[in-house]
């Protein structure tokens, strides 16, 4: 049995979870999201908790897709209540990110500038040296995330590049200078 597949989840104040052929939709005060669960699952909605039960049939495969759904609905259940935040860190000479509309423009040491358009749902915020990436999603918040890091990923000599806020760079020593020994 999946130990995370077998836990509740907790539906807070003001949001609305609904399933109509095998289609979820989560409605809260931040917005509404909607996925596709698997065949045979079903979705079981007593008051403010839901259940997800398997198929009768259990195979590995589907004991693994059971936690997994449980807390892809729940992920679903977060975001649309509370969201989801992803900070990332710049540092560099000329480095730069700045906020045009909805659309994050980033300055990297290229002989261009880069433009992240903003999908729906997904704010960018720009503080000092900081990228905040913020939505209902959290899937598509760690994607966007990953896609601006991988612009210009820190190298380990002198730290430059985007980094997450919690993310440690193992640094490396650079060439040290041979003395001539007479």
């Amino acid at each position: 049995m999946s130990k995370i597949g077998q836990q509740s989840i907790i539906l807070p104040q003001g949001t609305k979870l609904e399933i109509q052929n095998n289609q979820i939709k989560v409605s809260g005060p931040k917005g509404t999201l909607e996925k596709e669960i698997p065949a045979g699952f079903n979705l079981v909605i007593k008051e403010q908790e839901a259940s997800l039960i398997p198929p009768k049939n259990l195979t590995n495969q589907t004991r693994a897709l059971w936690g997994t759904w449980r807390s892809l609905i729940n992920n679903m259940v977060q975001g649309v209540t509370v969201g989801f935040k992803k900070e990332l860190e710049y540092k560099g000479i000329g480095y730069k990110a700045e906020i045009s509309g909805k659309d994050l423009n980033l300055s990297l040491g290229f002989s261009h500038p880069v433009k992240i358009e903003a999908p729906d749902n997904i704010e960018f915020s720009v503080e000092k040296n900081a990228i905040i990436i913020q939505g209902i999603d959290k899937e598509q918040v760690g994607q966007i995330a990953a896609k601006i890091r991988r612009l210009r990923p820190p190298e380990p000599y002198k730290g430059k590049g985007i980094k997450y806020k919690d993310e440690v760079i193992r640094r490396k020593e650079g060439k040290k200078a041979v003395g001539s020994g007479f």
